[in-house]
């Protein structure tokens, strides 16, 4: 799974990377401890609408051409008809996330990108739990993802989840999944909010990108204070740092 990610781009730096206007996400700080409930930065594109309301229509007209946005998203997905209190996963499982009723709507025509730097995962080990940072050779990595915005006090709140399926990459010698990731000629297929009619092409799509990606990441152990995402700095850089476990 992917339970805890690092974001360490300004706004302006993911507005350049995904061709995205400034959208909401003024107030997003770089963090290199983004936990579940989180609020993080998301890329997504919308039909225009006049009014906020269209935002939970799918089937709304989309005559005009969709706006990409960049907007700030707390992290483990509610759907607009889930009941106050209930599940808010932070992850979908590629295998089932066509089909499963709590992502089957959001994957037709929510979609979105996670930009993220990195993940963590942990490794059992005889004296307590070991984090890694898993990473790839680029500088930004996009996620594929999941969005949905619901009313909450007469006030729009935009959640999301990330797709993951069975590690491809170095994460395998550490934990059994990863995140699905984009490349990026795949960017405005994945984003358009045009409805879904063949998701098992898009499926397919995934599965190549995700592969490919895969090639390029590795992992290495970082110090512990990961471990408690409550007392740590988030703005701390120190938290991706390479440890040696033999030191």
């Amino acid at each position: 799974m992917c339970g805890r990610f690092a974001m360490n781009k300004e706004t302006d730096d993911l507005i350049l990377e995904f061709v995205a206007r400034g959208g909401r996400a003024e107030d997003w700080r770089p963090s290199y401890s983004v936990a579940p409930t989180d609020p993080a930065p998301i890329i997504r594109e919308r039909a225009a609408k006049p009014d906020a309301e269209a935002e939970a229509d799918a089937d709304a007209d989309r005559e005009a051409g969709p706006t990409r946005e960049l907007e700030i998203a707390s992290w483990g997905l509610k759907p607009a008809w889930s009941k106050p209190g209930g599940p808010a996963p932070i992850n979908a499982r590629l295998e089932t996330v066509a089909t499963n009723g709590m992502f089957r709507s959001a994957f037709a025509s929510h979609r979105c990108i996670v930009p993220l730097i990195g993940y963590y995962e942990w490794q059992q080990r005889d004296d307590g739990k070991q984090p890694y940072f898993i990473h790839a050779d680029t500088e930004v990595l996009a996620a594929a993802g999941l969005y949905s915005a619901r009313r909450v006090n007469d006030e729009w709140k935009v959640t999301f989840t990330i797709i993951t399926r069975e590690a491809r990459d170095a994460s395998g010698q550490v934990h059994d999944r990863m995140p699905v990731f984009l490349t990026p000629d795949l960017y405005t297929q994945w984003l358009d909010p045009t409805r879904v009619t063949a998701p098992d092409a898009l499926l397919h799509v995934l599965d190549r990108s995700s592969t490919a990606v895969a090639r390029s990441i590795t992992t290495y152990p970082v110090a512990r204070t990961v471990n408690n995402s409550r007392t740590l700095d988030p703005a701390d850089a120190n938290l991706i740092e390479p440890i040696d476990l033999a030191g």
